[in-house]
């Protein structure tokens, strides 16, 4: 469909908030039926700029101009924007778990006929849109029963039912597998063929490569460039170098290995599905960790990754059935997580506003809860020491932010996770296990993450990587386990290690684990 108009600006937007300034005098422009993707680093801006113009910060709490259609907006909350034809899906799914989907979709928007909700007609027009979405589940159906991606259709199901026509889709792919992705990629680009545009932000320059027409670069506040992909011979170097203002020659920092001996291992590693007694998660799972080692676990999702990782962290997933961990040629019981602790064990889950963090907590706080007992006299803890930790550990990882006193809530996607990396360093961790440690971050928090990373295994910690994006574990990892359907099936020294070789033993359940 041929690009003809201007449907949305947005003139010299500026927001501030106490001591921050997050966005300086922003420009963006948007056509109809296009895919306009908008890139930056973490606490660039980005998320906040589409605050703006969806109605979460309503008019007043910024200066600068909003022209829709033609018109100047001044929407007061999101229930107005929608009214207008704008919707956002934000990265946090705002569903409700123990509705249905087609409650889901009419919430606040529930068609009625007599006097009555009129669930009949709400469940006939439900299967329609579920129908332009590719979705083939009962509208009765759950949302808890369903997949993140199948949530991430109801979500533009329920965007489509308010006649959108600009659609703001903040990350929405950061937690869907690859095809999940591609079906979601594939229903934006249907959408533009039906005169919707779309405002794309996301961290995967791969897909913006693919499906943008144009791309604003927005650092440190400020719009610095729009890019038209097609004219100006756009690739992810390009995209790169206006996000951080300078070429990343390599996408990892140069590391020359110290690698000794196996200090931790687990043997026989067999955990139940909490629920489902008859399904097992893990199933005999083997692994060494030699210290100073970054040692990688490839998976599908749903193959058992995070159900191994946080089964080992003191039995925190499913039913213990069998198996052995040793530590330093000792075996040891790890029954619940203080014990995993106690015996040097830390766990940086795939989700950090649920498992991760307490998001009422403020920064200091949440670096040291992992060991209270290390500021504290008996039952009080030491507020000047925890404060001063708490600094080291902002300086040292970089962590924006203007002091330690901030709430978490308040960080952007990749501050939040070096406050996370920060709580379980301050444990003094020996085995250091990372579930997706760089989901939703941009290049250059990812860059400075992965010094991190190594930076622990020259300490000679063992460093145990969980990650969905191959080329990762790849760049980082010194020897790689497959594993498929709960069962490892191979180990891949990282020298000899490629996509191909990773896919063919992650999508097999045949074992071929090698000694290493």
């Amino acid at each position: 469909m041929a690009v003809e108009h201007v449907i949305l600006e947005m003139r010299s937007i500026t927001k501030e908030f106490p001591g921050v300034k997050a966005l300086s005098n922003v420009s963006l422009t948007v056509m109809a039926g296009e895919i306009h993707a908008i890139c930056g680093e973490n606490g660039a801006g980005k998320s906040t700029l589409m605050k703006v113009l969806s109605g979460v910060y309503p008019y007043g709490s910024y200066s600068g101009d909003i022209i829709f259609q033609g018109t100047e907006m001044r929407f007061k909350d999101i229930r107005s924007s929608e009214a207008a034809g704008i919707a956002i899906i934000h990265q946090e799914l705002a569903l409700i778990p123990e509705l249905s989907i087609t409650e889901n979709i009419f919430l606040g928007n529930e068609p009625t006929k007599w006097g009555a909700i009129d669930w009949v007609g709400a469940k006939r027009t439900a299967y329609e849109l579920l129908a332009r979405v590719g979705l083939r589940d009962d509208p009765d159906t759950l949302i808890k029963n369903i997949g993140v991606g199948k949530q991430q259709l109801v979500e533009i199901a329920k965007a489509l039912n308010k006649s959108v026509k600009v659609l703001i889709l903040d990350e929405p792919t950061a937690a869907l597998n690859e095809a999940d992705s591609q079906h979601l990629l594939d229903l934006i680009r249907g959408l533009k063929g039906k005169g919707i545009s779309s405002i794309m932000i996301s961290h995967k320059l791969n897909e913006i490569e693919q499906i943008a027409d144009s791309i604003t670069i927005i650092r440190d506040g400020r719009a610095i460039e729009t890019l038209d992909i097609a004219a100006d011979g756009v690739n992810e170097d390009r995209i790169i170098r206006g996000m951080v203002g300078r070429s990343l020659e390599s996408r990892f920092p140069d590391r020359t290995p110290k690698i000794g001996e196996v200090f931790f291992e687990v043997r026989d590693w067999t955990v139940q599905h909490p629920q489902v007694s008859e399904r097992m998660v893990v199933k005999g799972s083997n692994l060494t960790v030699r210290t100073g080692e970054i040692v990688g676990i490839a998976g599908l999702m749903g193959a058992g990754r995070t159900e191994l990782a946080m089964s080992i962290f003191g039995r925190s997933y499913g039913n213990f059935i069998s198996g052995h961990i040793f530590k330093d040629g000792k075996e040891i019981e790890l029954r619940n997580v203080g014990e995993a602790i106690e015996h040097g064990l830390a766990y940086v889950s795939e989700d950090r506003k649920a498992l991760g963090l307490n998001l009422l907590d403020d920064i200091k706080r949440s670096i040291v809860s992992a060991k209270l007992s290390k500021i504290s006299a008996g039952p009080v803890v030491n507020d000047a020491k925890e404060y001063s930790i708490a600094e080291e550990y902002r300086k040292n990882l970089r962590i924006k932010t203007p002091n330690v006193d901030m709430g978490v809530s308040k960080l952007s996607g990749g501050n939040q996770q070096k406050v996370v990396l920060a709580k379980w360093m301050f444990t003094d961790p020996d085995i250091l296990i990372l579930d997706e440690p760089t989901r939703g971050i941009d290049v250059g928090a990812k860059y400075e993450i992965y010094g991190i990373i190594q930076a622990l295994a020259a300490q000679g910690k063992g460093v145990i990587l969980i990650s969905s994006e191959l080329p990762e574990l790849l760049g980082l990892a010194d020897r790689i386990y497959t594993i498929f359907e709960g069962t490892i099936t191979d180990c891949i020294d990282g020298a000899d290690a490629d996509p191909e070789s990773l896919m063919k033993s992650m999508t097999s359940a045949k074992k071929k684990v090698r000694s290493i």
